[in-house]
């Protein structure tokens, strides 16, 4: 199922709160993942990643900007493919983080901008910050997963962040502030 078109939403607008259809997800772990990027001297483009997070999706089938989106995941979650980078992250240069501190984004709003595309504004709080951001978001597809037996949805979204926002800004400008951010989750219907 697709978002619905602009004129859909707004009878959706005036339909009873029972008669809005919403479904709860849960991420699947084992195919979601952030994978982020920057600009290293001007050299190359490093990657990382996170992957096994939890979260929830409230979809709501109506009225898809009513829907919400909660997610977190160890910051030591970090896969940055070299142990010593990895160190380095986690040192006090970068996040000095703890084996429990998370990183939380819980969405507070959701434009519908297409008949699949949404823009997802929440606050996302990583080393001990919170700022907002906004996901420029695609429902990938929603239906029954051929193998699981269950309603299944899968997005992608997209985002830019700037490491200073969150007190991990060193070595700006040489290694770039802004990181990418690419998104790609699926997420099975709860029981």
């Amino acid at each position: 199922m697709k978002f619905l078109p602009a004129a859909a939403l707004a009878a959706a607008l005036f339909a009873s709160p029972a008669a809005i259809a919403q479904q709860t997800y849960v991420l699947d772990a084992s195919h979601s993942q952030i994978v982020f990027s920057y600009d290293h001297l001007g050299f190359s483009t490093t990657y990382g990643m996170f992957s096994g997070f939890e979260g929830t999706i409230v979809f709501v089938e109506d009225a898809p900007e009513q829907s919400s989106v909660e997610v977190s995941f160890p910051v030591r979650s970090m896969l940055t493919g070299w142990e010593e980078r990895f160190a380095h992250f986690m040192s006090a240069d970068f996040f000095d983080a703890a084996d429990d501190e998370m990183v939380t984004f819980v969405s507070t709003g959701i434009e519908v901008t297409g008949e699949d595309t949404a823009l997802i504004t929440g606050d996302l709080t990583l080393n001990g910050i919170t700022r907002e951001v906004v996901l420029d978001a695609k429902l990938n597809q929603r239906g029954d997963h051929p193998i699981e037996n269950r309603p299944w949805a899968g997005f992608d979204a997209t985002t830019t962040l700037l490491r200073s926002d969150f007190g991990v800004g060193a070595f700006a400008p040489f290694v770039s502030d802004e990181v990418a951010v690419v998104i790609s989750i699926e997420a099975m219907a709860a029981q």
